[in-house]
């Protein structure tokens, strides 16, 4: 019977390093699969700070002048290793991270989902062995929040930024004119995730009757007020991308519903392409209008080269 006990009780650990092993592991390999370009993340302050918050129970479990006095359920008492509550809870995590970031379409989503979703575990386990460590995490995650924020795309691209006066003004100034402009707020994770794919599209489609734009809704209430596009921080209206030719609305994604929500739409660049059907438009855009030809409501038309003045250069965002 002893002999049966010590080989159950073997057996029963061998499981527990696995499953520690596969918890630890698994968002390791998410991590590393989806940041092939780690080291330009890790450079960025808001970047570092938040590995360190994600991995923070981490390091505090398995560092020995750390972990010696924390109270553990394991059955052998070391405090140093993951009981079967915590691997379940880091199982837990994996697998919703991996949910998540196959909808992803950016790294910096991958990588936003995987230090938004460890945070909340590392918050629970942290509660779950002392209320006093994890009141001490929540703070210290506000006051990340407050004071580092993610770091605004600043590579190449052909977008003109507007104020609450020059938009209107732009919009109006050339009516042969393709607009399409971005409404965003800087503190919106969906609007950071999106700039280098909005930034990669001006860059191919960019021309004369075709032009890119961006206005920050989160800075000019007023703008969004005009526009309908609520910037409330439950909203899922940012980023909104709005088409206008002979300076009126023609189409915006994503779309809103006759109760004034916004339908779900993903803002990859495929999808951007395809429903404001971007090739067309550049085409047409890029052809000599004709004097006297009419604006059709539907169809937009070159003009000839104008020189833009700018509104808000891109540090003012």
């Amino acid at each position: 019977m002893l002999g049966e006990a010590g080989r159950d009780l073997r057996r029963r650990r061998a499981v527990t390093v696995t499953a520690e092993k596969m918890a630890v592991l698994a968002p390791l390999i998410a991590l590393v699969y989806s940041v092939p370009r780690l080291s330009r993340w890790l450079a960025q302050p808001y970047y570092l700070l938040s590995a360190l918050l994600s991995a923070a129970f981490l390091l505090v479990r398995k560092l020995p002048p750390l972990c010696h006095g924390l109270p553990t359920q394991r059955e052998d008492g070391n405090p140093c290793d993951f009981d079967w509550r915590e691997v379940e809870i880091l199982m837990f995590l994996s697998a919703i991270v991996m949910m998540k970031n196959r909808r992803s379409i950016t790294v910096e989503q991958h990588i936003g989902n995987i230090f938004m979703f460890s945070k909340v575990a590392n918050a629970i386990l942290f509660f779950r062995l002392d209320i006093r460590m994890g009141l001490l995490y929540i703070t210290l995650c506000i006051v990340f929040l407050m004071t580092c924020k993610p770091p605004l795309y600043m590579g190449p691209e052909y977008i003109k930024y507007f104020n609450d006066k020059t938009i209107d003004e732009e919009l109006e100034r050339d009516k042969k004119v393709t607009w399409i402009v971005e409404f965003f707020a800087n503190w919106s994770n969906d609007c950071q995730s999106f700039a280098p794919i909005y930034a990669d599209l001006s860059l191919k489609y960019n021309c004369t009757g075709l032009n890119f734009g961006k206005v920050d809704v989160g800075r000019y209430t007023d703008v969004s007020m005009r526009y309908k596009v609520s910037t409330s921080p439950l909203t899922k209206q940012l980023p909104t991308l709005i088409l206008f030719q002979g300076g009126k609305e023609v189409m915006r994604r994503p779309q809103i519903d006759k109760k004034g929500r916004a339908v779900s739409w993903t803002f990859s660049e495929e999808n951007v392409i395809r429903e404001f059907n971007l090739n067309e438009l550049y085409q047409r855009a890029k052809k000599p209008s004709k004097a006297g030809d009419s604006i059709p409501e539907e169809q937009p038309v070159a003009s000839a080269p104008t020189t833009v003045s700018d509104g808000e250069n891109k540090k003012d965002k």
